[in-house]
C-alpha cells in the first residue's frame, strides 16, 4: 500500500486526513507519509521506506522507539487489564518518582494529556487564589483548551483575542497575551491587572515557536512579580520535564514554580500528562478540595508502567550530558553544511532540543521566529524527507534525539542533510 493511497482513504472519513493537524505537512507543502513501524533511532513507513528519527513522537521517546524495558512492561501490564477505573499500584509508584525528582512538586495528580494537565492547573490557580486572569506568552503553546488558545495583537499587554473559531471572546478576553522573554512588558501587564492576575503560564523553555530559550532574568523577574501580587507561576514542563535534566528546566535554571504541568516523556510513549505542586496547592484538588478534575482513564496502568520504565531507566542511565554532545555534534554539522551553502540560519539548542531557524537574526520570541524563511524550511524538508531523514513538518517545533541514536547515526544523518542542502 502507497502512503498516497492511505491518506486519500483517510481524508475521506478524518478531518484533514489526520488526527492532530500538523500530521497533514500541510505547513511544509508535502506528502505525509504512514508509518508502518518503529524501533530505535529509526522508522519506517508502509512503503517500506526507512528514516532517521529526529521527531521521536514530537519529544516523549527519549529512550528512542520501543525500548526493550518499555515494551516488556506494557506487555506484561496488558495481560493483568487495560484499564481498572480505580486507583492501581502503579500509580503511586510513579507519583513517587515524579516528586523525588522535582523538588517543587509534593503532590501529583495524573490525567492523559499535556492539555487535560494545563486546564486543570488553571482551573486550581484560579481556585486557589480567587483570581481571574490568566497571563501567558505570545508563542508559547499549552495545549487547545479555550482559555491558552488566544494569540497577541499589537501593543505590550494586550487583552487575549481568539485564535481559533470556537473560542468565545469572553474566556478569551481573560487571558492577557505578552511578548516572550519581555520582562518590561510583563511589568506592565501586572501594573494594569495584577490584583487579579491568578497565575502565569509560561514554557520556561518554549518549544513551540520552536526552541527559544529564557534570556537571564527574564524567569527571575516572573518569580519576583508574582511573589509580590499573590499570583502563581505555572511552569508547563510538558516538553522540558525530564528532557533537560532529571529534575527538568525548573532544576537547570534554578527556578521554584508553584505548579507543574508534565507529558511526553513522563509517559515513555503512552498516553499521560500530570500536574503537581505545593501540598497547600494540590489539596485544592478533590476530593481533599473543591476544585473539581476527573477521569476515567486517569492514571491508566499502561501509561503508568510504561513511564516507570522510562523514568526508571533515564535516573539509571543518566544520559544528559552523552545526549548534549551528540546533539552538538549534529547541530554544529548542519550549521556548517548550511554555511557552506550560503543559506541563513539560527540554531537555537538546549540539551536534546534544537531548532533549525532560516534567518540571520536572533531568535528569543514569537516575532523574531516568524521572520524566518518558512518557504526555504519546507524545502528543507522535503528534501531531508526523500533523502530518508525525518524531522519536524513544521518551523516552529523542536527536533529531539534519544538515547537510541548513536554517533554512527548523526555521521549518517549529516551525510545525508549535506546531500539534501545541495539539491534545494
Amino acid at each position: 500500500m502507497r502512503n498516497s493511497e492511505l491518506f486519500e482513504r483517510a481524508k475521506a472519513i478524518m478531518p484533514g486526513g489526520v488526527s492532530s493537524p500538523v500530521r497533514a505537512f500541510k505547513a511544509v507543502g508535502g506528502e505525509p507519509i504512514i508509518v508502518s513501524r518503529a524501533q530505535g533511532s529509526r522508522l519506517w513507513d508502509v512503503e517500506g521506506k526507512e528514516y532517521i528519527d529526529f521527531l521521536m513522537s514530537w519529544g516523549p521517546l527519549i529512550l528512542g522507539h520501543s525500548h526493550p524495558k518499555v515494551v516488556e512492561a506494557v506487555c506484561e501490564q496488558a495481560k493483568k487489564g487495560l484499564s481498572y477505573g480505580l486507583t492501581n499500584e502503579h500509580e503511586i509508584t510513579l507519583a513517587e518518582l515524579v516528586v523525588s525528582a522535582m523538588p517543587s512538586v509534593e503532590m501529583v495528580r495524573f490525567v492523559s494529556s499535556g492539555t487535560e494537565a494545563t486546564m486543570s492547573a488553571i482551573r486550581l490557580a484560579r481556585g486557589y487564589t480567587g483570581k481571574k486572569y490568566v497571563v501567558k506568552f505570545d508563542g508559547c503553546y499549552h495545549g487547545h483548551g479555550d482559555s491558552l488558545l488566544v494569540s497577541a495583537g499589537s501593543g505590550v499587554a494586550t487583552l487575549g483575542i481568539p485564535g481559533t473559531p470556537g473560542v468565545p471572546e469572553d474566556i478569551a478576553s481573560l487571558t492577557l497575551v505578552i511578548p516572550y522573554n519581555d520582562p518590561q512588558a510583563f511589568e506592565e501587564v501586572f501594573k494594569k491587572y495584577g490584583e487579579d492576575v491568578a497565575c502565569v503560564i509560561v514554557e520556561p523553555v518554549a518549544g513551540n515557536m520552536g526552541v527559544v530559550l529564557p534570556k537571564p532574568g527574564f524567569l527571575e523577574k516572573i518569580r519576583e512579580i508574582t511573589r509580590e501580587y499573590g499570583a502563581l507561576v505555572i511552569c508547563d514542563e510538558v516538553i522540558t520535564n525530564f528532557r533537560l535534566s532529571k529534575g527538568g528546566a525548573q532544576e537547570l535554571f534554578g527556578r521554584d514554580p508553584d505548579i507543574t504541568c508534565m507529558g511526553k516523556i513522563i509517559g515513555g510513549g503512552m498516553p499521560l500528562g500530570a500536574y503537581g505542586g505545593r501540598r497547600e496547592i494540590m489539596q485544592k484538588v478533590a476530593p481533599e478540595g473543591p476544585v473539581y478534575q476527573a477521569g476515567t482513564l486517569s492514571g491508566n496502568p499502561l501509561s503508568m508502567v510504561a513511564g516507570i520504565a522510562t523514568l526508571k531507566e533515564l535516573f539509571t542511565l543518566k544520559p544528559y550530558e552523552e545526549l548534549e554532545k551528540l546533539t552538538r555534534k549534529l547541530t554544529s554539522g548542519i550549521s556548517e553544511i548550511l554555511h557552506r551553502n550560503g543559506i541563513p540560519h539560527r540554531i537555537n539548542q538546549i540539551a536534546s532540543m534544537f531548532t533549525v531557524f532560516f534567518t540571520e537574526e536572533e531568535v528569543y520570541d514569537y516575532e523574531t521566529a516568524k521572520r524566518s524563511d518558512r518557504e526555504m524550511f519546507g524545502k528543507f524538508f522535503r528534501s531531508l524527507l526523500r533523502e530518508g531523514v525525518l524531522i519536524p513538518p513544521a518551523q516552529f517545533e523542536a527536533w529531539f534525539l534519544s538515547t537510541a541514536h548513536t554517533e554512527e547515526d548523526i555521521h549518517l544523518a549529516l551525510e545525508k542533510i549535506d546531500k539534501a542542502v545541495a539539491s534545494l
